[in-house]
């Protein structure tokens, strides 16, 4: 069962991270200096911290909201999110046609 999460947290993760402003930003700091590998290890622990905080909040956050509200707010978070990228992209395609 660990290794089913774990394997599952892993795919979700570098696939989300694939493109992503971090990966970007690491390729474009990697691709002015001299030392890859500093940037490699200042980007690793920054990601590591990141995910820690996230990890933590969320275990926290189950332990004070019930799993299935948290679902249910997540995914109107998630409809806000999306329903508002759509409004956008449709003001600035209408704009560009301006």
């Amino acid at each position: 069962m660990i290794a089913t999460l774990l394997f599952t947290t892993f795919v979700a993760v570098f696939l989300a991270e694939m493109g992503d402003k971090t990966q970007l930003t690491t390729i474009t700091l990697s691709s002015t200096t001299n030392n890859p590998l500093a940037v490699f290890l200042g980007s690793s622990i920054a990601l590591i911290l990141a995910t820690l905080l996230g990890a933590l909040a969320g275990g926290s956050i189950a332990n004070l909201i019930p799993a299935y509200l948290l679902k249910l707010l997540s995914g109107i978070v998630f409809l806000i999110i999306g329903i508002n990228l759509l409004s956008q992209s449709k003001k600035e395609s209408t704009n560009e046609s301006l």
